[in-house]
């Protein structure tokens, strides 16, 4: 068994990487992100992995959550970089306008995929859609996913004003979407017969928000003062690395106190970790674009093992299609509108008004996690959230990050494409 898990990461890497080749000799100019979604669907247990044949995909469900340690390890750092982008001096332009569009937006996809899937109950009738199922979905809709947007930004090499918002925006989103989620989630237990929880509906999300932004502020000050120890950067990063995994392990504690439990968000902790670390860190520059570096190959592996985990059985049944639809138009929708007024109230510039929306689409780990909690729900529930989320990462991780550049690129932040062929003639030896 030890050895189907080197195997597993081989195959997913070299999967990933020789997709990126395919599309570019096919002339398909989408982003690496897609081309690693689109691999790991080919080699997960859909395809290729249903021939049963040893080293050449993941053959069930269960061989692509054994690696589960990748994806909570990629996170993490994707997370911890995503922190990064809070430095203060630029947090004192943008601070507030990424505050105040990161919240509405969240919000306005909340409030018309409740109001879509309400309507849709009506319609097609309780037994097919439960209205808890709805609340529930339309708190999941306010998620997005910071991987795929940090990953289109990096391999574009992305900067400018949309790129400076967009970043803080992807990164307030947990925050936000975690209390949207526990609100709507109380509401639909309580539905369901259960009795509203003062404590669960408001305590223990805001303990688990503060208490996460405490223990990343702790780590991250301490990170920063340890590395003045070392004067070698190859060991700076050493100890970042040892951080950050640190970070992920302690986020997996349950402290009960009292009547609630404290639990951590491994998201918020990573990212505040990076936040005070580039704060307070006079080096961080080099060492965060080291372990960029270090952190490519896992940033792959966690991409293809996500389009592995894509199920395409969520389209056998015409009312999960049916659900799935609405769920993402009145998403999508929601998620623009929301960005385009926020924008305009706040007063930023034409571009980001009409093109922040769309950055805004791509959706999975968050939304996974909440559709995992979920399931206290009742089976019924459980199944329609289930598939419906799934429905919805499925498409948004796949036109998601494309969109994203395109929406970059027409912002006119994304200067020119990457070209390997300059790059490889530049490092060429002198007389060949």
């Amino acid at each position: 068994m030890e050895m189907n898990y080197f195997l597993w990461m081989a195959v997913a890497l070299f999967a990933g990487l020789m997709f990126t080749r395919v599309f570019k000799k096919l002339g398909l100019n989408f982003p690496d992100v897609t081309a690693f979604l689109i691999a790991g669907l080919l080699i997960g247990p859909y395809c290729l992995g249903r021939l049963n044949v040893e080293g050449l995909g993941f053959h069930t469900s269960q061989d692509v959550g054994r690696l589960s340690m990748i994806n909570n390890a990629a996170l993490g750092f994707i997370a911890f970089s995503i922190g990064s982008e809070f430095r203060m001096s630029e947090l004192k332009h943008t601070g507030r306008q990424a505050t105040v569009i990161g919240i509405l937006q969240a919000l306005a996809a909340t409030l018309l995929v409740d109001a879509a899937l309400v309507t849709l109950h009506f319609i097609l009738g309780p037994e097919v859609l439960p209205l808890p199922a709805c609340l529930t979905l339309g708190a999941i809709a306010a998620a997005t996913a910071p991987a795929a947007t940090l990953m289109v930004v990096r391999q574009y090499k992305a900067e400018g004003p949309l790129t400076k918002l967009l970043l803080p925006i992807v990164a307030l989103d947990d925050a936000v979407g975690l209390v949207i989620f526990s609100v709507s989630f109380g509401v639909a237990q309580a539905l369901l017969g259960g009795a509203l929880s003062v404590s669960s509906i408001v305590i223990e999300p805001l303990l688990e928000i503060v208490c996460s932004l405490i223990l990343g502020s702790l780590l991250g000050f301490v990170m920063s003062r340890l590395e003045k120890l070392f004067y070698s950067n190859t060991n700076r990063l050493s100890m970042t690395i040892s951080f950050v995994f640190l970070t992920i392990a302690l986020c997996f504690l349950k402290i009960p106190v009292g009547g609630v439990t404290i639990s951590f968000s491994s998201l918020l902790v990573c990212m505040m970790l990076g936040t005070v670390f580039v704060n307070c860190a006079e080096f961080s520059d080099d060492i965060m674009r080291r372990a960029e570096k270090w952190t490519a190959p896992l940033t792959a592996c966690f991409f293809v093992i996500s389009g592995a985990e894509l199920e395409l059985n969520v389209f056998a049944r015409w009312e999960y299609v049916v659900i799935g639809a609405v769920y993402l138009l009145a998403r999508s929708l929601g998620k623009y509108l929301g960005a385009r007024e926020s924008a305009r109230m706040t007063r930023c510039s034409r571009e980001v008004i009409k093109y922040l929306g769309i950055t805004l689409l791509p959706q999975a780990g968050v939304a996974l996690g909440m559709c995992n909690a979920a399931q206290a729900l009742g089976s019924d529930e459980a199944s329609i959230i289930r598939n419906v989320t799934l429905f919805g990462v499925f498409i948004y991780e796949l036109i998601g990050p494309l969109m994203t550049r395109n929406a970059l690129t027409a912002a006119g932040e994304i200067k020119k494409k990457p070209n390997e062929k300059m790059d490889r003639a530049r490092f060429k030896p002198a007389g060949q």
